[in-house]
């Protein structure tokens, strides 16, 4: 029996069937709620396991950071979690490895951004260098729109839109593929369809089951590699030249993948965090 802290701050459908498949594992499942957590520098928790389902804002990472200094094994780690939290690094280590990913340009003033966003070729895509779900991207089409909308974000104020992410506008045939890896397998993918080029659930994008092949299971696997491994959902689009990685998330909703796979994710979720609970 594992003693399984499940930290996020909603319970929603992915948080509940997980929470039941740790139970019927007879685990006795703790919720680490952000909004109560109280740390000091020598903190003991009664976790053998962090099973991390927040978004990672900095308040989680900091989290994560400290049950791990207090000896828990956390599921992501917190260099993972780190990794996937910034759009930035992520495109820099698939650049690096070799991974194929869409051109990036990243800026950090109107003017540079301006430039850079020329210099790339219109259509844009302009996104926060924090975020999920398809939230605040934008799709620059030329640039009277580029000088409207970075003049916004920079009123904006935030640190997060101080930091402008473009990155080349990828033609992709009506869907993108979600897959979802845990540990060295690549346990389903689906696409993702619909009219509008933000092609996302919350969109109004259709869901299909995809093929797990070969190229996509290695393709997956290496970005997965690449940012440290662990439970993660990988974004990609088809294009003329093959399968291009355009994110990867270390938090990833799955409640629109259960169905069209008949995958049984909270099992392979919780059997990958007793395989490296009992191997810590």
């Amino acid at each position: 029996m594992l003693n399984l802290g499940l930290l996020c701050t909603q319970i929603k459908l992915e948080e509940k069937l997980l929470m039941e498949e740790a139970s019927r594992r007879v685990h006795n499942v703790i919720k680490a709620d952000m909004r109560d957590l109280v740390f000091d520098l020598e903190n003991y928790f009664p976790f053998d396991v962090v099973l991390a389902r927040d978004f990672m804002h900095p308040r989680d990472l900091s989290a994560l950071f400290l049950f791990e200094r207090a000896g828990i094994r956390t599921v992501n780690s917190y260099d993972v979690a780190r990794r996937c939290s910034d759009k930035v690094a992520v495109s820099k280590l698939l650049r690096q490895h070799e991974v194929p990913t869409p051109d990036v340009l990243i800026a950090f003033t109107q003017e540079s951004a301006l430039q850079a966003m020329d210099k790339l070729g219109y259509p844009v895509i302009l996104k926060p260098a924090v975020g999920t779900w398809g939230q605040l991207l934008a799709k620059v089409n030329d640039r009277e729109s580029a000088e409207a909308l970075l003049e916004h974000k920079d009123h904006l104020g935030s640190y997060y839109h101080s930091i402008f992410y473009m990155q080349k506008y990828i033609t992709k045939p009506g869907r993108d593929i979600q897959a979802l890896v845990v540990g060295d397998e690549v346990i389903c993918a689906i696409y993702r369809v619909g009219k509008h080029w933000i092609t996302h659930p919350d969109r109004g994008a259709t869901i299909k089951n995809c093929p797990v092949t070969k190229e996509l299971e290695t393709l997956c696997l290496r970005a997965a590699n690449v940012v440290g491994g662990g439970v993660l959902s990988i974004d990609l689009m088809e294009t003329k030249d093959g399968l291009t990685v355009h994110e990867v998330n270390s938090v990833g909703e799955f409640r629109h993948m259960l169905e069209p796979t008949g995958v049984n994710i909270p099992e392979k979720i919780l059997s990958y965090v007793e395989k490296v609970t009992v191997h810590v």
